[in-house]
Order: C-alpha cells, then sequence, then structure tokens
C-alpha cells in the first residue's frame, strides 16, 4: 500500500471514529436535554421528588459515571448493583471520549500531511467524502432496526455491551433513579444522535464535494 492510500485510510477511519464519537458524547454531557423530559414526561410527579431533586440526581449520576468518585443519587435510594451498572456505563462513556480524541489527532496528523497537496481520492471522491458515506449508512441501519422495537433494540444493546451481566435491570424500589429514566429518554438520546450524526455526515458530504469542485476548477 502506497503512502497517499495510507493517509487516505487512516483519514476515513479517523473521521468515522470522531463523527460517531461526538454524536455520541453530545447529549450525554447536554444536560439541557435531558432536564427538557423532567417536565415533558412529568417526571417529578411520577417519582415522587420534586423537579430539583430529579436534576439532582441525575446530576450525581452523569458526574459520577464522567468523572468517577462517590456515588450518589441525590435523596433517591440505590443499591450495589445499580452502582455497578453506571460503573459499566462511565467506561463506555470514557472509551467514547477515547475514540472522540483519537480521531481528532487522526483527523490533524492527516490534514497536516496532506496540507498544500492535491487530495487523494477514490472514485473521484476524498476520504472525508467516503468517511462521511460509511458512518451515515450504518447508523441509518441501525437507526432502522432501532425505530422497527426499541425496546427489543434497547435490550439487545444491553446484552451486547453489557454482556453476561444483569444488573442493568434495575427494580424501582431498590434503585430509585429508573422512575426517572424512562425507555422515552433513552429513545429520544437515540434520535438525537442520528440527527447529529445525518447533519454532520451529510454536511461533511456537501463540503468536501464543493471544495473538490474548487480544486479541480
Amino acid at each position: 500500500m502506497n503512502r497517499n492510500k495510507s493517509v487516505f485510510y487512516l483519514s476515513c477511519i479517523s473521521w468515522m471514529a470522531f463523527v460517531m464519537a461526538i454524536s455520541i458524547a453530545l447529549p450525554i454531557v447536554f444536560r439541557p436535554f435531558y432536564y427538557a423530559h423532567i417536565k415533558a414526561y412529568d417526571l417529578a410527579n411520577y417519582s415522587g421528588y420534586t423537579e430539583e431533586q430529579v436534576k439532582e440526581a441525575y446530576d450525581d449520576m452523569l458526574d459520577f459515571c464522567l468523572f468517577g468518585g462517590e456515588f450518589k443519587t441525590g435523596e433517591m435510594k440505590w443499591s450495589e448493583s445499580g452502582k455497578r451498572h453506571f460503573e459499566d456505563v462511565g467506561k463506555l462513556f470514557h472509551i467514547d471520549f477515547i475514540v472522540l480524541a483519537i480521531g481528532a489527532v487522526g483527523i490533524i496528523v492527516t490534514s497536516l500531511i496532506d496540507r498544500g497537496k492535491k487530495p487523494f481520492t477514490v472514485k473521484g471522491h476524498t476520504s472525508v467524502y467516503w468517511a462521511a458515506v460509511c458512518t451515515l449508512t450504518l447508523f441509518v441501519m441501525l437507526a432502522v432496526l432501532g425505530s422497527i422495537n426499541f425496546s427489543r433494540f434497547f435490550v439487545l444493546f444491553h446484552k451486547v455491551f453489557f454482556p453476561g451481566k444483569t444488573n442493568w435491570i434495575f427494580y424501582p424500589s431498590e434503585d430509585e433513579i429508573i422512575n426517572v429514566l424512562p425507555e422515552e429518554y433513552f429513545r429520544n438520546c437515540a434520535i438525537a444522535i442520528v440527527v447529529l450524526l445525518v447533519a454532520l455526515t451529510v454536511t461533511m458530504i456537501v463540503t468536501e464535494k464543493k471544495r473538490l469542485r474548487r480544486l479541480e476548477a
């Protein structure tokens, strides 16, 4: 494999990793996205806690997943089994952030290598274009599967990413935070991820096609 092809594939993989990771990360770290669900799904009334207590419980849980430290869920009860599940969730978050960082570094490195050069293309398209097309195709397929039966997709997701474990099955009397984490919230997270990814990949495709036209003009 020649040098141009190597840089092309490295750039393609880096862009795919970056776009997927940032599309997943943004709904996670943007807390107002969750807060909007509290009133929309009447979570305070359903859980028996105030809106501020629900926010506190969610913030405590998310802080633990993102930064570690002491596990707590505000004034809500929690179990050791629930804590262990959120430890596993935290590991997945950290993997996503690592992939995001690696993708960003790969993009910077390949951009510097190709700086000032005519971009290497495959079938008339650059690595950024192909990264966008491949990522978009993959997530559209997943979105179609998820839209057919989200509950089944949700269970399958947990079986794949938490193999051999059942601590993701919560009992409301033991881990009260599950009362304010309805399936609809996770469904909306999935929708937000797909929307972000589609927006990013379509922008990449359009931008790259325009850039290539300008260079060839």
